[in-house]
């Protein structure tokens, strides 16, 4: 996929006209500031030049009259754009669709030129050849897009593409005198009206490539062999003069070809409210992802049977030995003395995360199992129903959320008992101990890999910012642009 394709894409997720609302719910909401507007337009503007030169035009073959002189066979051949220089450019959405328009441009032509007289005066044929520079001021270039959301995905339709040459100036080398103003005279229009339909059907024919190019966005964005994150466009966008945006679903889905949506245990709110809101309005991108985001991942990996954990190796070994337990319970010990033992750690329901002003809740309620290990046998003798609360954090690496926990406090409860009464006050030193040393480095280290943000590939977040307010994380960041990247693919993981 060329360059320019990548830039129009990225272009028109951003410029979508209103549409009617739909009743699609959506928990990723993306917000481009005028600044983040600018920033894409300029990169486009860059890329669009470099496709569109060098042009080679189609051969010119007339024949004209020259006052005195009579008729004149010239063609002009190699007809070639090859600088063109964009003075002012802008980016308009209004009701009709996205108009992107370049004017007070400027471009040079180069040529070759021959023409051919014969008459019955002069028995020996006429003929002579040189070359030509053109000068085009005040040309005017403008692309008007309307883009539809249906199904899930982008169909790009081309409202008008235009391009207008108020006039040109060409400076022929070589030929007669008396050849320059019938040249000039039989040749202008016609320069001018070429170079207008091509640079035109140019703009169309990038578009046609946008078209088929936007109708093969994935519609999830793989997160690892579990889980992917649903980027399927729903509803219609934010619009104001000064910033566009748009809508996705935002929520975690199986790490296949379906769509289904895992919102167990996830309170969906009626719908995510608009639009972004950034503390500092110069940056030029805004990311908005509801708590129900995090609830569906969660409750994905919870159902997929990957929030358990055998542990059969421990810093502190003893532990995993009725010996090591003879102090704290000692009916363990006397039942099953020196018995080798391994702990189950499983979630009993997904993680609960409740986002409030500048400040991430989380609980986590697991079953904690202690297993005997006689032989091939594992005898659980012991369970311990556990509340762990703590707060969450968040920060940005790459163009990944990545999150951290931290425990506060820890609540335990007996669910069952082979084995006797247990004492929960000489249990819980050990259980805190055991929780802050062996799993939640785990766990920390799961959500350490973080949610990849729907942004495309090549352009990267810079000196984000990350805002936490009423059930959604905010993302507020500059972005910048890498030249070397795949363009093979749409988004960034």
């Amino acid at each position: 996929m060329s360059p320019i394709i990548i830039y129009l894409l990225l272009i028109f997720h951003l410029l979508t006209p209103p549409h009617p609302i739909t009743a699609d719910q959506s928990f990723i909401s993306v917000l481009i500031t005028q600044n983040g507007l600018d920033f894409v337009k300029n990169l486009f503007v860059t890329k669009a030049i470099s496709t569109i030169t060098p042009t080679p035009f189609n051969q010119i073959d007339r024949v004209v009259r020259i006052p005195v002189i009579g008729k004149v066979h010239v063609v002009v051949s190699d007809i070639t754009l090859y600088r063109l220089n964009v003075g002012l450019s802008q980016v308009i959405p209004n009701v009709l669709g996205v108009y992107i328009a370049g004017s007070d441009v400027s471009c040079d032509l180069s040529m070759k030129w021959h023409y051919y007289y014969g008459s019955p005066f002069f028995p020996i044929p006429i003929s002579d050849s040189g070359t030509a520079a053109i000068k085009v001021n005040g040309m005017e270039m403008g692309i008007t897009l309307g883009l539809d959301i249906r199904d899930g995905s982008m169909k790009l339709s081309n409202i008008e593409s235009n391009c207008h040459i108020d006039d040109i100036s060409i400076d022929l080398d070589g030929g007669a005198s008396w050849l320059y103003q019938g040249f000039l005279d039989a040749f202008k229009d016609e320069i001018v009206s070429t170079v207008e339909k091509s640079i035109t059907k140019t703009l169309n024919n990038e578009i046609s490539k946008l078209e088929n190019a936007l109708q093969s966005l994935p519609k999830q964005i793989s997160v690892d062999n579990v889980a992917a994150l649903n980027v399927t466009f729903v509803n219609n966008p934010f619009l104001s003069d000064r910033s566009l945006g748009f809508e996705i679903n935002g929520l975690f889905i199986e790490n296949k070809t379906d769509t289904h949506s895992y919102i167990n245990s996830v309170n969906v709110r009626d719908g995510l409210q608009p639009p972004v809101h950034c503390s500092d309005p110069s940056k030029m991108i805004g990311i908005a992802l509801d708590e129900a985001v995090f609830k569906s991942a969660f409750a994905l990996y919870y159902n997929a049977m990957f929030m358990h954990w055998i542990v059969d190796k421990l810093p502190e070994q003893s532990l995993l030995n009725t010996a090591g337990w003879r102090f704290i319970i000692p009916q363990l010990y006397k039942k099953y003395p020196n018995d080798d033992m391994n702990l189950n750690l499983s979630l009993s329901d997904p993680p609960d995360v409740q986002i409030s002003q500048q400040k991430i809740d989380a609980i986590v309620y697991a079953d904690f199992i202690l297993n005997v290990v006689e032989g091939v046998d594992t005898i659980p003798v012991a369970c311990i129903s556990l509340e762990i609360s703590g707060m969450g954090s968040v920060q940005i690496t790459g163009n990944n959320l990545v999150g951290n926990f931290k425990m506060d406090d820890l609540n335990m409860s007996l669910k069952w008992s082979k084995i006797g009464t247990l004492h929960m006050f000489l249990i819980q030193p050990v259980m805190w101990t055991l929780i802050e040393t062996v799993f939640l480095p785990y766990i920390n280290a799961r959500i350490g890999i973080g949610l990849p943000l729907p942004l495309i590939d090549g352009f990267m977040l810079r000196n984000a910012e990350i805002i936490t307010s009423y059930s959604r994380i905010t993302v507020c960041s500059d972005v910048t642009y890498q030249e070397s990247f795949d363009g093979a693919k749409i988004y960034t993981s």
